[in-house]
């Protein structure tokens, strides 16, 4: 514990921090808040009747909740969410045990793991996009192909038909396949590292107590190693549940600014989309409440999960 005669030094140390946490997180929360209940804001409106010359109210919000594809920016999340966080925690944990219980070539697999994290996602978007793409004219008039990609290829080699993933006439169910998959594919790294640091932590007494005991490997994993990594699994959750309500460059990286494929531009928008594009559209005030809409979900969602993890994490 510092000295209280000499706590002077650790603000001044800390002040730096301080200043630069002030200036890009505290004020643009407050600015934020204050722009999304002044009706209409915009930037280039506010140039001419001031930063104060609007009316206060609940006119941005409304128009949020009643714009016409908002419940289909926040389906598409919820969808684009849920599914990935649980399917990657699963996977996660399980891969994590695997590689704990290699000794060969332990380190490298867990760098071949995790380089993924470090990709940028509009670059392994756009891999993606080339693994599901169909080359060439697909037309119903002319339907000349000439690759079907390596996702398509590898169905034909066992006897499957092609699909239209993320081409022009694509379903959504097609388009969300894929996107699914990207970003569970993508979430695995961080939770590997997690858990994978975790579990090599957990004391080794219990799995010796077990094999005395002569306990299964299944029953081991279940009764020691999930409630051991409890914590840990409560935090990526709740990290992912976050990070799953953000999603925006993964679809980008795929379909491109349109937010969907050729002919159903916006069909997979999401909430981090909408605000995006009501900034772009210069309606400042709408993205406010839009992303003060978006911080209320992920604030109930993690109130959820904390309460549920109360019951289901052990310490």
């Amino acid at each position: 514990m510092v000295d209280s005669k000499q706590q002077w030094k650790a603000w001044i140390y800390l002040a730096p921090a301080l200043i630069l946490l002030a200036i890009f997180t505290v004020w643009p929360i407050i600015n934020t808040s204050i722009m999304a209940f002044q009706e209409g804001f915009n930037e280039m409106d506010a140039l001419r009747v001031g930063r104060w010359g609007f009316p206060i109210g609940f006119g941005n919000f409304e128009r949020v909740l009643n714009y016409n594809r908002f419940i289909t920016a926040l389906t598409n999340t919820i969808i684009l969410c849920v599914p990935t966080v649980l399917l990657s925690t699963l996977l996660a944990l399980i891969i994590s045990v695997c590689l704990n219980s290699i000794k060969a070539f332990n380190r490298f697999l867990q760098t071949i793991y995790f380089l993924p994290y470090v990709t940028n996602s509009i670059a392994i978007g756009m891999v993606f996009a080339a693994m599901f793409n169909i080359v060439g004219n697909t037309s119903a008039a002319n339907p000349i192909i000439d690759t079907y990609g390596i996702i398509n290829t590898a169905l034909q080699s066992i006897g499957l038909e092609p699909i239209n993933w993320i081409n022009a006439g694509s379903t959504y169910e097609a388009n969300m396949a894929v996107m699914i998959i990207y970003i569970i594919w993508n979430a695995l790294p961080f939770k590997i590292l997690v858990l994978l640091g975790a579990l090599q932590s957990v004391n080794k007494q219990y799995y010796d107590a077990a094999k005395v005991d002569g306990t299964g490997k299944v029953r081991t994993f279940t009764r020691i190693t999930v409630p051991l990594l409890s914590p840990m699994i409560t935090y990526v959750v709740i990290t992912g549940f976050i990070g799953g309500f953000k999603e925006y460059s993964s679809i980008v990286g795929v379909f491109g600014d349109d937010m969907g494929p050729t002919g159903a531009p916006g069909s997979l928008n999401t909430m981090v989309g909408l605000i995006y594009d009501a900034i772009e559209s210069g309606n400042t005030g709408i993205a406010s409440a839009a992303a003060l809409i978006l911080f209320g979900i992920i604030f109930i969602i993690t109130m959820i999960n904390l309460a549920i993890s109360k019951k289901t994490t052990y310490y």
